[in-house]
């Protein structure tokens, strides 16, 4: 199966999707696209903007998991809104939604923080994210507790304990803490993944059985 992982940051949604697909992840930070490269040799990395790529290569792959930056719709915005310069919500969240939703013939998830406003389009709420889907997800996605965002060097260590990944490789601009809280739980990127793999047999097998 052909996969697009969008946004890819360091895979922490793909870590246990295995090697019998064919990936292609997407990720504008270089210092980020170069780990995940590291982490994900057969995976095919490209360094560009994952939101233009998205509708320019959408038609060539079968699943695509987009998680687009979120700190314009998080509850985090709100709750500074008297101490920081107020900013739009980042609207690209819904163009793929809608994109992917009337375009895409294979199967998407989108993921995103629970915002601080009614969401525009219902999502599903699992765990501290939201997911706009066109299949069902299973209510518990096995999504392990994470560490508390205690925004000190011990909740880095907890980061790096809980994922048994050293972000400290890292060398980029962006705070590592925030990468690491951003990245989805393997065991839920896991859960997500093979629930679409299996709607998609199960139809592959139906189409069958018609001819």
């Amino acid at each position: 199966m052909k996969i697009l992982n969008l946004y890819a940051c360091l895979g922490g949604n793909r870590y246990k999707w295995g090697d019998e697909h064919q990936i292609t992840a997407v990720e504008l930070d270089p210092d980020l696209a170069v780990l995940y490269q590291e982490r994900f040799p057969n995976d095919k990395v490209i360094v560009t903007d994952a939101h233009q790529y998205l509708i320019d290569h959408y038609k060539e792959f079968d699943f695509i998991w987009s998680s687009p930056p979120c700190p314009t719709h998080s509850s985090f915005q709100h709750s500074m809104k008297n101490k920081r310069k107020m900013k739009y919500p980042d609207m690209k969240l819904y163009e793929e939604i809608i994109l992917l939703d009337n375009f895409f013939e294979g199967k998407y998830v989108v993921e995103n923080v629970i915002s601080y406003y009614t969401p525009l389009i219902p999502p599903k709420k699992r765990n501290r994210h939201y997911y706009w889907t066109n299949f069902n997800l299973p209510n518990n996605l096995n999504e392990r507790k994470a560490p508390s965002m205690t925004r000190t060097k011990d909740e880095l260590n907890e980061w790096i304990k809980f994922y048994d990944y050293d972000f400290n490789k890292y060398k980029g601009s962006k705070d590592k803490r925030t990468i690491a809280r951003n990245l989805i739980d393997y065991e839920a990127g896991k859960t997500i993944l093979d629930t679409a793999v299996g709607i998609m047999e199960i139809k592959e097998t139906s189409q069958t059985k018609l001819f």
